[in-house]
């Protein structure tokens, strides 16, 4: 088996969490490189994008893009649909996960009021559609391709985590809410065994 190094920021989530979980569940051995704030610079033009999270396979090279990684370790060990259509389905939906963060990136000012504004649109627009349009992707569950976790229902988990942990100013810690298929998959996957062995390290 092949070394494997995955290098992100030393935070407990971001777009890297999920790849770390990922390769714990499916029992691959990882250096977590985790990178501080002050070293990010030099370390910056290291990276194929200027961006992290990053894995670097030892023998192959360096493989960047949060979404790539997921699919990646997905598609080797169980984690991600076999079949082209179904596999596609997840990947859109990984993709509007990208897309929400982009959104709540424009909603910020350094103007505090100004910031208000943008988030309490945010929360009241952007954020509900987003919630009924990933409600209507999920079926009986509980995740989304069914009753096996896979990188998708990770990589959702993760940005809804975020959303909920009280850390962006006006994004009240229940959104979005009122999606009970949604809160199926985010209860699903927080008791799933390979997450809490995770955090319970």
């Amino acid at each position: 088996m092949p070394a494997l190094t995955l290098t992100y920021f030393d935070i407990a989530g971001g777009r890297g969490e999920d790849c770390r979980i990922a390769l714990h569940i499916a029992g691959l051995p990882f250096h977590d490189d985790r990178v501080q704030g002050k070293d990010w610079g030099a370390r910056k033009a290291m990276t194929p994008y200027g961006s992290l999270p990053v894995l670097e396979i030892e023998g192959k090279g360096t493989l960047a893009q949060s979404n790539a990684i997921l699919r990646y370790i997905g598609s080797q060990h169980g984690l991600h649909p076999a079949d082209p259509f179904e596999a596609a389905r997840h990947e859109a939906l990984m993709e509007a996960v990208e897309d929400l963060r982009a959104a709540v990136t424009r909603a910020s000012s350094k103007d505090p009021e100004e910031q208000r504004r943008l988030r309490e649109a945010l929360v009241a627009g952007y954020l509900k559609s987003w919630g009924e349009h990933i409600e209507a992707q999920l079926g009986e569950g509980p995740f989304l391709g069914g009753a096996q976790l896979q990188v998708a229902d990770l990589k959702l988990w993760t940005a809804i985590r975020w959303l909920r942990r009280g850390v962006l100013d006006h994004v009240p810690t229940d959104a979005p809410s009122g999606h009970p298929r949604l809160e199926r998959l985010v209860e699903a996957v927080q008791q799933h065994p390979g997450v809490v062995s995770w955090y319970a390290r």
